[in-house]
């Protein structure tokens, strides 16, 4: 950054995602400042360098600082980092559409949103139209993060000067970024991917072995191409680090939210039953609603997804759902 403006980002939303970017922003050498609602969380951050509710055995850099005053802190930042939960951004983001104007937004969030079937970067295109726009993605637990273990994901830029200015804003001996020209396709196989995960859960939680759970992720992938071919991306996006990387880190890792719930819902509990378990947003919960809604209009096969909204909103059960996916018609595997 030598010769540079030295920047201020402003991560909204202090959850344990945004909290973990806040930590790899500082290593890095950039100052961080999260938003919170809750003030004690803000103060907690501000004072002993820990986040109450989220990675609780953390301690964070003492630089990275927090606040709850949202307008003053967009204001004097850029980039904007966005971290919350998809369904959130519109009513967080929309009041401060002339604040966003010419600024950059760094989008962490992966889900499509309820009603309108839009993705993130078309939330941000309605309430800030002049805003730049990044989305960052691939296989990364916020736990791990924080604990500075490796990690590699995927930056994507409208513009590509943007995606390499976050690529060297936050690269650390323990972060590596790479750079994508597809926006659309990281920002599908983000959010389709945690449907697939609440399958692969419900698998796991039948106890029907590794074969299937393969099958799951291997069959979760042909659906998820299948949409982003529709929505205009490149299908070498979803072999990538966005794509099968965060795919078989979500299906398989323990720290995964739709895993979890995919397990509690095999389990016998109901959608509102492991929402409150769980203790936090699973965003393929609200996604599987929405893809399930699209690809009907858009006439795309996706079984999968298909099954697992039946099961979260219709009354379907795990083992019904795996019946109706055996006895599907046969036919070539890439048809």
């Amino acid at each position: 950054m030598t010769g540079t403006k030295k920047k201020s980002v402003a991560i909204i939303g202090a959850g344990s995602w945004g909290t973990a970017l806040a930590q790899v922003f500082t290593d890095a050498g950039i100052s961080a400042t999260l938003w919170s609602r809750d003030s004690t969380v803000a103060h907690s951050i501000q004072t002993q360098h820990r986040n109450p509710k989220y990675l609780k055995e953390q301690l964070l850099s003492p630089s990275i600082t927090a606040t709850t005053d949202l307008d003053s802190l967009v204001i004097d930042s850029d980039p904007i980092v966005c971290a919350i939960p998809t369904q959130q951004i519109r009513s967080v983001f929309s009041r401060l559409s002339k604040i966003l104007s010419e600024k950059l937004i760094v989008n962490t969030s992966k889900g499509i949103e309820v009603g309108t079937h839009a993705t993130v970067s078309e939330i941000f295109r309605g309430i800030a139209p002049s805003a730049r726009y990044a989305v960052l993605s691939g296989p990364s637990f916020a736990e791990e993060v924080a604990k500075r273990l490796p990690t590699a994901v995927t930056v994507a830029a409208i513009d590509p000067k943007d995606a390499e200015m976050i690529q060297k804003m936050m690269v650390t001996s323990t972060f590596r970024i790479y750079r994508s020209p597809d926006v659309i396709g990281v920002e599908w196989a983000g959010a389709l991917k945690n449907v697939i995960a609440i399958a692969s859960g419900i698998v796991s939680g039948l106890g029907l072995g590794y074969n299937a759970q393969a099958a799951i992720i291997n069959r979760g992938i042909a659906e998820i191409m299948r949409m982003g071919k529709c929505r205009g991306a490149n299908p070498l996006t979803f072999l990538g680090l966005a794509g099968t990387g965060d795919l078989i880190l979500t299906c398989t890792g323990p720290l995964s939210r739709n895993r979890r719930l995919g397990i509690l819902l095999a389990q016998g509990k109901t959608f509102e039953e492991a929402r409150h378990l769980l203790g936090g947003v699973a965003e393929g919960a609200f996604t599987a609603r929405s893809a399930t809604e699209l690809a009907r209009e858009l006439n795309v096969e996706m079984p999968i997804t298909e099954q697992v909204n039946k099961i979260l909103y219709h009354g379907g059960t795990p083992q019904k759902a795996l019946t109706e996916l055996m006895s599907r018609d046969l036919k070539e595997e890439w048809d």
